[in-house]
């Protein structure tokens, strides 16, 4: 089978090609395809991943290219990961918000708004390839805006289109472990958007397990999100929230926090990897250390400002050294190419699956994956106040979605003014003006009737 990475001089491609060579079942990815704009980052990447695969017996094939057309061509699964506007886009995604006093983070808020409104057309673009292509092929979705740009793609390509996030997996592999239970082992009720979830439920033998979690001051500290939080809050939810809604009940701690900082997290990562890219190509014997020893940086650094500022401490080592997205993604193609039936959560058209929202509206829900393809499982009704959030959100999407695919203004400044974020059509209208003079690509996206 041959994978093809779209994004693929990203830093985070070596672990997918890390989970790769781990695989042995059959039949398997024999070849990967790294496609992306930059032939110096795909050159950097692929000193990585020969490292990597130094002592493996037959590991798959690398091919790289800067021609999306040759990359998508016969491809059986296409993984997506691409950042339009590339990390000087997502630094400007936070800047400009947090200028305007409003939460600048990469995915929530009015900077996940900006780069959907930028991506979305490329997104697009990229979905119109597959299909001439390579119609037959899956498509993983890590592109962020994840549910976003998941539900613009599936106008071009329906059900084969799945988008994926580790935060999910995180937090219940988290509970599972605070339970002393092995990970996968309970069914998790989990419902939300990608970014915007709870872990309401935990069954185990027939039972629920989350109350018992939820009661236990111990193991309730070993949860980082709890940590986050605060075991207060959590037990008035009844639920374990995922991370990202830090952002929504914490709202002005975060921007505090992330304002008060000497550099946002885009600009940290701008110039770490910038740094990263450049010491590899000029010293390729040592690609696989300096890789390893940036990712471990990233990965501990990751909602810094939040975690200091909630006071949840470091991250867990099993965490670091968990992994993420890409154990997600080999299970999806390993299962919907090999068969057997896998329970995940994934980010898919949810039917009738999340009651209160449309069914073509992509949600983030526990699904049954077998190799005729992936059925979202149904949901407990979400009561009113995570529901009336989870509506609100979903709303500012498809707005977004309209603006990017129609270019109109007026849709766009909705977008802004709809997100429960931000607090003035005045605002909106400001945070538009600044993504559009700050970010070309978003210029070019949204322009006057």
């Amino acid at each position: 089978m041959r994978l093809t990475i779209l994004g693929g001089g990203g830093f985070r491609v070596p672990l997918v090609y890390g989970a790769l060579l781990r695989d042995t079942g059959r039949p398997r990815v024999e070849e990967v395809v790294l496609y992306d704009v930059s032939a110096e980052r795909l050159a950097a990447i692929g000193h990585v991943l020969a490292a990597l695969a130094a002592g493996h017996d037959d590991p798959p094939r690398v091919r790289a290219t800067t021609d999306l057309d040759e990359a998508l061509r016969d491809a059986a699964f296409v993984f997506s990961a691409v950042r339009v506007g590339g990390l000087a886009g997502r630094t400007a995604d936070e800047r400009v918000a947090l200028d305007l006093g409003l939460l600048g983070q990469e995915t929530v808020g009015p900077g996940g708004v900006a780069f959907g409104l930028r991506t979305i057309p490329v997104a697009l673009r990229v979905a119109e390839r597959i299909a001439a292509l390579a119609p037959r092929a899956w498509v993983i979705n890590f592109t962020n805006p994840a549910g976003m740009i998941t539900e613009a793609m599936r106008a071009v390509l329906g059900d084969r289109v799945i988008g994926i996030c580790d935060s999910p997996a995180g937090l219940v592999r988290r509970a599972e472990t605070a339970l002393g239970l092995e990970p996968g082992r309970a069914a998790p009720d989990y419902v939300g958007l990608n970014h915007l979830g709870w872990l309401r439920g935990l069954a185990y033998q027939g039972r629920d397990l989350l109350p018992d979690l939820l009661a236990d001051d111990a193991a309730l500290a070993r949860v980082e999100e709890a940590r986050l939080f605060g075991t207060e809050w959590v037990r008035s939810l009844g639920a374990l929230p995922n991370e990202y809604l830090y952002y929504y009940y914490f709202t002005r701690e975060a921007v505090a926090a992330i304002g008060g900082a000497a550099r946002t997290r885009g600009e940290a990562l701008l110039e770490q990897q910038e740094r990263f890219y450049q010491e590899v190509l000029g010293a390729p014997g040592d690609a696989l250390t300096e890789w390893r020893r940036v990712r471990r940086e990233r990965d501990a650094s990751y909602m810094a400002e939040t975690r200091d500022t909630a006071g949840a401490g470091e991250r867990e080592e099993a965490d670091l050294a968990a992994g993420g997205y890409e154990g997600i993604a080999l299970a999806l193609m390993t299962t919907l190419g090999r068969g057997g039936r896998e329970t995940m959560i994934l980010n898919v058209a949810g039917g009738s699956a999340v009651p209160g929202l449309p069914a073509d509206a992509v949600v983030e829900v526990p699904c049954l994956v077998d190799a005729g393809g992936v059925r979202p499982l149904a949901t407990r009704p979400l009561p009113l106040d995570f529901l009336g959030l989870v509506q609100q959100v979903k709303e500012v999407e498809r707005l977004t979605i309209e603006a990017a695919v129609t270019g109109s203004p007026a849709a766009a400044v909705r977008a802004f003014a709809a997100h429960p974020l931000v607090d003035s059509v005045t605002v909106a209208r400001d945070l538009l003006a600044g993504y559009q003079s700050r970010i070309p690509d978003l210029a070019t996206a949204i322009r006057p009737a």
